[in-house]
């Protein structure tokens, strides 16, 4: 049974109309420039496909790698880019350098971080549980972003532990703040990223938060489960972050979906070898051959998941040196080999769920504003 989703007007993230409502999750090392042009060119242009997540500090202290972490293609529009940081301070002057430089039109922060040498240190999702402190950040993001028109949104997890839920506390700070939209990963930091997300936390996010759009993110793997996000928890867009691996197509399934349109099929093996090495060209294009065909490869498993490719033709796709190689490789799968129905479903890493590791004393005050000492080194994908 097809799940229907309630009509309702559009959503809009401050000035900006996102149609269908949904959001390329930031990922670290996958959302580059080439990744989210090919989603976009199965997508639609006017969903956000946010930048792989950039540390406050390093654009302060104007880190080359990092400025160069922040470039978008040439019709890349609204320009998408979400910010890592701990310190309020720091966290303003990084939007004044994005707003003053025109270097993005929509900023989002990150407070869904469970890797341990982030939570170790109060960064990621360990920090929302410092209700004034994630206060302050927000505040001072939406001040300096406000004068250019920039909207900031907030990303964060259910809380730390299912003893020490911070969310609605979240969403609601960020609410009063001046965030424009809240997201929601339906996992505690303890899951990670096992077992199943709780949509229903995301439901009663949005009966917390009235005032602005609250997205959904976590188990999204189909169209279908899109559909169901939206019906059952009333939330206002979704947010894609693992089940697009190696499955940039799920944005043309998803914007079908959402139009009410007939959901496209799963390509077959000959189409998945195009897709590939039209992933290949766009990152060599940004990169240069070596450094993209290097990158590449951690991609090759998501994108043959479930399909009949021999164990010896995998371990080529693995250690693929160039174009040319990889062109030879795709000659030599079956092209006519059907999308396989156990490919839809989780992908990309999961591990296990575990104790969150935190600085001592942490959870003693949560109303604590101080900044976590050396936390905004510390990044990465939540």
């Amino acid at each position: 049974m097809t799940a229907v989703v309630e009509t309702k007007p559009g959503l809009r993230i401050g000035p900006y109309a996102v149609d269908p409502p949904v959001v390329l999750a930031p990922m670290a090392g996958i959302t580059n420039v080439a990744f989210r042009t090919l989603c976009r060119e199965f997508g639609s242009s006017t969903s956000l496909y946010v930048c792989e997540m950039i540390t406050a500090r390093a654009i302060v202290e104007r880190d080359p790698k990092t400025m160069r972490m922040m470039t978008f293609g040439a019709g890349e529009y609204p320009r998408s880019l979400q910010l890592y940081g701990v310190d309020p301070a720091t966290m303003a002057e990084a939007v004044k350098i994005i707003v003053g430089e025109n270097l993005a039109d929509h900023i989002d922060t990150n407070y869904g971080c469970p890797v341990p040498k982030v939570t170790r240190l109060g960064g990621g999702a360990a920090l929302p549980y410092k209700r004034r402190l994630f206060g302050a950040i927000v505040r001072s993001m939406v001040a300096a972003a406000e004068p250019a028109g920039v909207p900031v949104t907030v990303k964060f997890r259910i809380g730390i532990d299912d003893d020490h839920t911070t969310c609605f506390d979240a969403g609601r700070i960020a609410e009063a703040e001046g965030a424009a939209a809240v997201a929601l990963h339906a996992r505690t930091a303890a899951q990670r990223y096992s077992g199943a997300a709780d949509w229903s936390a995301i439901a009663r996010l949005k009966q917390a938060v009235t005032t602005i759009p609250v997205l959904g993110n976590g188990d999204i793997f189909s169209a279908g489960d899109a559909l169901r996000m939206m019906a059952d928890t009333g939330c206002d867009g979704v947010v894609i972050g693992r089940g697009c691996l190696g499955r940039p197509w799920l944005f043309a399934e998803l914007q079908a979906a959402l139009r009410g349109e007939p959901v496209p099929p799963g390509p077959n093996l000959g189409r998945v070898g195009e897709v590939l090495h039209r992933h290949a060209q766009l990152m060599v294009e940004h990169d240069g051959e070596n450094k993209a065909m290097r990158d590449l490869r951690k991609h090759m498993a998501w994108y043959f998941l479930g399909f009949p490719v021999g164990s010896e033709l995998r371990r080529r796709f693995a250690t693929v040196g160039s174009l040319t190689e990889l062109r030879d490789l795709i000659g030599a799968l079956e092209p006519t080999a059907p999308f396989p129905a156990d490919a839809e479903g989780p992908r990309g890493r999961q591990g296990s769920p575990g104790k969150v590791s935190l600085p001592h004393g942490w959870l003693d005050d949560p109303a604590d504003a101080a900044v976590p000492t050396a936390a905004d080194v510390m990044h990465s994908g939540g």
